[in-house]
């Protein structure tokens, strides 16, 4: 990286579904951050613990792991950086686990619904990289 030149903000997707991710890994992109996806909850905690990501996208329902897990682990390992919660389940569920994010002193942000349009999920990766700027 060259003397002046910003470093692009991480986002960290953890979500099971191939297309979803790259999806947000494309709106992610064209809004100026680096992101990685994973679909496993160990190479998430990893990536967590190794790169500190400026951003979390987290789906709340995948085979054989549990989103709120995630959120405490987020939480034990002082993650400050903002949590979107981006998922299909019922908006209860969904406001649920935010209010819980909120509760461990996360950061929380969304929670988004599947499926998002593309505008809806740029505009708060652009607000999200701004307010992180100043």
């Amino acid at each position: 990286m060259k003397d002046g030149e910003a470093r692009q903000p991480r986002l960290l997707v953890i979500d099971d579904e191939p297309a979803l991710a790259e999806f947000v890994a494309q709106v992610a992109r064209e809004c100026g951050y680096l992101p990685t996806l994973t679909a496993d909850d160990r190479a998430f905690r990893d990536a967590v613990l190794a790169d500190r990501p400026e951003i979390v996208v987290l789906d709340l329902g995948m085979p054989g792991m549990d989103g709120v897990e995630l959120l405490r682990f987020l939480a034990d390992n002082d993650h400050r950086a903002p949590v979107l919660i981006f998922s299909g389940f019922d908006r209860r569920v969904l406001e649920s686990a935010f209010r819980l994010g909120e509760a461990l002193g996360l950061q929380m942000v969304g929670p988004l619904e599947k499926p998002v349009r593309f505008e809806v999920l740029a505009d708060i990766l652009k607000d999200l990289a701004q307010s992180a700027s100043q």
